[in-house]
């Protein structure tokens, strides 16, 4: 007899969950996505957590997803809304320790958002510092962009839009250049519309990285090294030196002439 509404069991997220079991989960909502990506930055580095991403659900509200141990989670939450707080941007926080099991098979808080890395790829712009401009209009952090692009040796990640007509301009660069640059992509937002955020993030977690918007011009594919598969290929033509044999060689005798005289 033929059923209809069963599903193939998915042995790889069954293995994820079951390993998931023990683990907390931790969200906390901003209304800036530069705001949510320091949230994050600090949750990352006051506990042990793993980024899963960030949930946008449209007129600027963005969350980040943590999970880890119960206490790790306790804290970096924690840690995540002292900050978002400090910008005045604090919409909510929540811990969740060992959540059902059907959260995690139709949320978004097991896998990542947004893999941008596939594997054997890697980014020209990883591990340098972060920078952020968030305006509430697109002329606005395109003129940022400009503005900043001149100011400093920076080179322009991608874009991020959040709803509400919030667009948040992503930099790399040293520490010093990103400084300059948001500095100078501030006045110039001001100046065309209006500014909403901005953050700098000297340096960056892999798990941050991760999760950040990046445009597919920073993208490389590692290229295998191509090695001779004969190593008795002839490279080059090769010619020949004959050495002659010395035992053939003519011996040049000296003649003495005596003289009796």
């Amino acid at each position: 007899m033929e059923t209809y509404n069963e599903r193939p069991v998915n042995t790889t997220q069954t293995s994820n969950l079951r390993d998931l079991r023990d683990t907390a989960l931790g969200l906390v909502s901003t209304l800036s996505f530069p705001a949510i990506v320091g949230t994050a930055d600090m949750m990352l580095k006051s506990a042990g957590v793993h980024l899963v991403g960030y949930e946008k659900i449209g007129g600027g509200h963005c969350t980040a997803i943590v999970r880890g141990g119960i206490a790790d989670v306790r804290l970096a939450v924690e840690s995540g809304a002292q900050t978002a707080e400090q910008f005045g941007q604090l919409v909510s926080s929540l811990v969740i320790p060992r959540p059902y099991p059907n959260l995690e098979v139709v949320l978004p808080i097991t896998n990542r958002l947004t893999q941008l890395m596939q594997e054997g790829n890697y980014s020209r712009l990883s591990h340098q510092a972060i920078g952020l401009v968030e305006t509430r209009g697109f002329p606005a952090m395109v003129g940022a962009c400009d503005a900043m692009l001149k100011a400093a040796d920076v080179q322009l990640a991608s874009y991020e839009k959040i709803g509400a007509g919030l667009c948040t301009a992503i930099i790399r660069g040293s520490v010093a250049n990103v400084a300059v640059a948001v500095e100078a992509g501030m006045y110039e937002a001001e100046r065309i519309g209006e500014l909403n955020a901005v953050m700098v993030i000297p340096r960056p977690l892999d798990d941050l990285e991760q999760t950040l918007p990046l445009a597919s011009c920073w993208i490389e594919e590692r290229q295998p090294l191509n090695l001779p598969i004969n190593i008795k290929e002839q490279v080059a033509e090769i010619e020949v030196l004959r050495l002659p044999d010395l035992s053939q060689l003519p011996v040049k005798i000296t003649e003495e002439v005596w003289n009796d005289e």
